[in-house]
Formats: C-alpha cells, structure tokens, sequence
C-alpha cells in the first residue's frame, strides 16, 4: 500500500519506518523537504531519514496525491492548517487515519483538550474534508505501542471510529499488521470524542506509570 505520514515528529517518523519495515511504500509529507532533511543532530529527521532510507520525503499536496492511505500524525492543534496544504481535494477519496491529538498546553502542564464533549479533532477533520474517509485510531498509545505492541508483556485495547465500514476495514487490516489484537469498533467519527477524552487519563498514568509504555484493555 502507497502511506503518506504527514509529520516528522517522533509518531510519524516512527510509524513511517514500522510501516516501510512491513513493505509498504511511504513518504513522510512536510512543508519544505529540503529544510526538513537538512535538520540534523539527535533526534531530528535528517539523520532519521538517512538510516530510513526506504521512506521517501515530499511536500504534503504531493505525499499525499500519491497515496492510498494517509496518517494524520502532526500536532493536534496544527492539523487543520497542515492538512490544508494537501489542496483542495488532495484528501478527496482517501482514507485518512487521524492518531492526532487535541492536547492545548497554553496553560500549562499537564495538558488540556481544546476540543471535548460535544465535539472532536476527528470530526473536525471529516468536516473540513467531506471527500475524506477519516478513522480515528491509535491516539490513545504512545508511538512505540503504536508501532510494535508487542513491547507490552499482553494485549492491549486499541479502539477505532469513522463513517466509512470499507474505510475502517482498511485500517483495521493495517493495525492487525502492526501487530494489534483487540481492536474494538466504537462506530462513526462521533466516537472520536471518547478516545480524544481519554487521553487526560492517559497523561495523569504516564506520571503514575513513570513512563508512556502502557495501553489500556478492555476486559470482557
């Protein structure tokens, strides 16, 4: 499958090179590849990419026109603006797996939710692109749990929404890759609201846990 991951932070570089290992054709989308190739020192994508060489890198309209499925993995509170420079009808038809969250730290630690309740990102996003199949997913694990759940000594839960039934499947498929087990259905994209709420939970564990390496399971 053609993957765009648009992001170069550490969720979408590490899912771009988890998703490359399996034999998919990816390309990390971002605003000037040049620029972002040329940023180098630890942790930063140009010496990321030049121990990735299968994943190729392209502005976000062309990583994404190539595509079958595309991967929401930038900031939250960017993703809007980010997913506009894909073009008008860059998203139209595509599947578009939103791990996104709507984290708000302008008020500081521990984060906040700029969106909850009667409302989600992931909804946001499948109104702001109609034409898109967007599938919640994934936003609930860190991105080493994202990519290889099997760094956890069981199974975990891993939940997924949208409107689309062959848009879900599609995801669903590609989460089983990675290595997910139980993965539970929570319907249309309204279902976003509960995954994206779950996350000041997430954070408080994370302090709790002394560490992001846990998932939540849902017992039954």
């Amino acid at each position: 499958m053609d993957i765009a991951i648009l992001g170069t932070g550490l969720v979408g570089r590490t899912l771009a090179g988890r998703f490359a290992e399996l034999g998919h054709t990816v390309t990390v989308g971002t605003r000037d590849p040049q620029a972002t190739l040329a940023r180098t020192g630890e942790g930063e994508f140009g010496d990321w990419a030049a121990q990735h060489r299968a994943v190729g890198i392209a502005t976000f309209a062309d990583a994404v026109g190539a595509a079958e499925l595309v991967v929401n993995a930038t900031n939250g509170g960017a993703s809007l603006d980010v997913l506009a420079l894909t073009g008008p009808h860059g998203l139209a038809g595509k599947v578009l797996m939103d791990v996104a969250n709507p984290l708000d730290v302008t008020h500081g630690l521990p984060p906040t939710l700029f969106v909850k309740d009667t409302d989600s990102l992931g909804e946001r996003i499948q109104r702001a692109y109609p034409a898109a199949r967007v599938v919640k997913a994934l936003n609930t694990v860190n991105a080493m749990v994202m990519a290889h759940p099997e760094v956890l000594p069981e199974p975990g839960t891993v939940f997924i929404c949208g409107n689309n039934q062959d848009a879900k499947a599609t995801v669903t498929t590609l989460l089983a890759e990675l290595g997910h087990r139980d993965i539970i259905d929570l319907g249309d994209i309204t279902g976003a609201r509960g995954t994206e709420m779950m996350i000041p939970v997430w954070v408080r564990l994370w302090g709790a846990l002394g560490g992001p390496a846990f998932n939540f399971k849902v017992v039954r």
